[in-house]
């Protein structure tokens, strides 16, 4: 049995998707059920609730040979480690009481860096990995880049200004993954039960990219001149203020940024291992290109 955390999330909806395909049972911790495909609920079994429920995860993750762990956003949350470590502290409790033998979760790059240490949701990530391997579990941390998938975010100002916005430096180059490479890359994993021990696998995608570089692939795909503009860091951190988002939170994206723009996610070696299959080039002519012109 497969457990399957933040089943309809970007990445999580995606991993189901896979794991199903293997014939594997699965079983999904959802809030609200009816957000799930009625063909995905008709395979899957259901427990409703929340994740960082001691109830919830008592219940989903018995007899479960395998977990995927994906903490979802809270963006009204009193800090980055309540919305990262506190909120697993529960499936930590039912982890070692369930005897559950891996777990795959979604953390990040930076581990071992200078800025790691004040990199607000990566520091927090990098301490729910600790809090995690301290179960003796066996566990593989995805660590990753920024999503390309983020930029969907953008979507609007791309099609009605042909811009998008940071605070990181326009010509800094950076790893950047797709989310469905992170959800294969998650599935298979989950689908193996040979490994063992507690490690980190990171997700790279093909290439380093600046923000000026995906504008100028961006102006190619979509046949239309997009430009990066960045913002200064106290602007990126009062949209997020505006957007209801808590000042703890909005701090911690903030220093996430920051910690990108000193280079948190250039250090981690590429090898064929960790360069994942989709091009910035492909997700923008298969995922960002419809979103614009739909």
């Amino acid at each position: 049995m497969i457990v399957i955390t933040s089943p309809t999330s970007m990445i999580g909806r995606q991993v189901l998707e896979n794991l199903l395909g293997s014939g594997e049972p699965a079983r999904v911790i959802a809030r609200d059920p009816s957000r799930l495909p009625p063909h995905i609920l008709e395979r899957v079994e259901v427990v409703q609730g929340s994740h960082s429920d001691p109830n919830a995860v008592n219940q989903a993750f018995a007899d479960a040979d395998s977990v995927f762990w994906l903490v979802p956003p809270d963006p009204h949350a009193e800090s980055v480690e309540a919305a990262y470590v506190d909120f697993t502290r529960p499936a930590c409790d039912a982890i070692k009481s369930r005897g559950v033998q891996r777990v795959v979760g979604i953390s990040a790059l930076g581990r071992g860096t200078a800025v790691a240490s004040n990199a607000g949701l990566v520091t927090a990530s990098l301490a729910m990995d600790d809090l995690i391997t301290s179960t003796g579990v066996s566990y593989r941390a995805l660590t990753m880049p920024s999503f390309m998938d983020n930029i969907l975010r953008q979507a609007e100002p791309i099609k009605n200004q042909g811009m998008f916005f940071g605070p990181i430096a326009g010509d800094r180059k950076l790893p950047a993954c797709a989310t469905r490479d992170i959800a294969a890359t998650a599935a298979k994993l989950l689908l193996d039960p040979d490994w063992s021990g507690q490690d980190h696998v990171a997700v790279l995608g093909p290439e380093d990219l600046s923000f000026n570089d995906m504008a100028q692939v961006m102006s190619e795909v979509l046949g239309k001149p997009v430009r990066y503009q960045q913002i200064p860091f106290e602007a990126y951190k009062a949209r997020f203020i505006e957007l209801d988002m808590s000042e703890a939170m909005a701090q911690g994206m903030t220093d996430m940024a920051a910690a990108k723009n000193e280079g948190l996610d250039n250090a981690e070696p590429r090898s064929p291992e960790n360069t994942t299959p989709t091009s910035f080039r492909q997700w923008c002519e298969e995922v960002l290109k419809p979103a614009v012109f739909t």
